[in-house]
């Protein structure tokens, strides 16, 4: 068996015509760090569900460990451990007390359970804690602790749903310490879903970006990026009505002209940002255009999602999710 995670053709429409995943092929290797990238309402969190068994899928197949999702859904959820955007910890309990509830939802006896517990502690640097009320603890030791109660039972898959969600970037830095950790010194595959696309692009093996409840592209985050082929020069003109795209267009070197999403910007794709910005200002000055502002992008994360889904992620991920159009479907049919 290769194969950490498997979907063919996995999909889920809702009771309400909501198709939230639609025909996914997915593959992930065992130890692979598999990052899944998507606006709010594209369907990761469905997908997600589906793989961790909590919801059952309308069509296709999927397996994780080996093991079929709807055949069987308990030995499914052995192999696995599941931290959530959200807090799930009781905060009334202490730490060990939340460990020991999760090892014994997941088959261990208290004999078994109590030396993985203190390795846990140990590992996630929650031992002096391990005995104070779960109220009294940091974002960043909560989130330790969360993921302590999802590899308690030792998974092969360890899925995190966006699981930096809410921390500043220290407490981010530190998740990821120990996540880097659970792959290294356990082979643990990792499948996770992040808002924070420098994340993705600095932990992940592949990443793959879905849209819509489609996968459009996956691969290793520097191909994706190698497969763009230029920097970016973003181009803001004081007057929305100068005429820079025309401008932009005749200048040499110039291999794409498109608008940018936001405030009437003009973003140019060149082999090298930092000796086309020179012409840019030349060519403005002679047509007389008052420049707003001029930006240089290399090829990152954040480019590969705009080629692909024609969007930024900061605009999507930002922004309400509940707000437009279709909005109370999209809170029904998950993200």
């Amino acid at each position: 068996m290769t194969e950490a995670i498997a979907a063919e053709q996995l999909g889920k429409v809702y009771a309400n015509g909501v198709e939230a995943v639609r025909a996914v092929d997915l593959s992930v290797a065992h130890g692979e760090i598999f990052g899944f990238l998507g606006p709010n309402g594209a369907g990761k969190t469905t997908l997600i569900s589906m793989l961790t068994t909590l919801l059952r899928p309308t069509h296709g197949s999927a397996r994780v460990e080996g093991v079929d999702v709807v055949e069987r859904p308990e030995q499914v959820r052995r192999r696995i451990g599941l931290v959530f955007q959200r807090s799930t910890a009781d905060e009334v309990l202490t730490g060990r007390e939340n460990l020991e509830i999760a090892a014994g939802l997941n088959g261990l006896s208290p004999a078994e359970s109590r030396p993985r517990i203190r390795e846990v502690l140990e590992r996630l640097d929650l031992t002096e804690a391990a005995d104070r009320r779960v109220s009294t603890y940091s974002g960043g030791m909560r989130r330790r602790l969360e993921i302590g109660a999802g590899i308690v039972h030792d998974p092969g898959v360890l899925f995190l749903d966006e699981p930096t969600l809410g921390l500043d970037p220290q407490g981010r830095a530190g998740f990821w310490e120990y996540v880097r950790e659970l792959r290294a010194r356990h082979g643990m595959t990792i499948f996770l879903t992040t808002h924070y696309l420098d994340e993705a692009d600095q932990l992940s093996d592949r990443v793959a970006i879905i849209d819509h409840g489609l996968v459009l592209k996956t691969g290793a985050p520097a191909s994706l990026k190698e497969a763009l082929g230029s920097d970016v020069v973003q181009v803001r003109p004081s007057d929305p009505n100068s005429g820079l795209r025309s401008v932009l267009e005749r200048i040499p070197g110039v291999r794409a002209v498109e608008p940018a999403p936001v405030d009437a910007a003009i973003r140019v794709r060149v082999a090298r940002a930092e000796a086309f910005v020179p012409a840019v200002v030349r060519a403005c000055d002679a047509a007389g255009i008052e420049l707003a502002a001029v930006e240089t992008r290399k090829p990152s994360l954040d480019e590969v999602f705009l080629s692909v889904t024609g969007r930024e992620y900061r605009e999507e991920t930002e922004g309400n999710p509940t707000n437009g159009p279709g909005s109370r479907a999209r809170r029904a049919g998950g993200r």
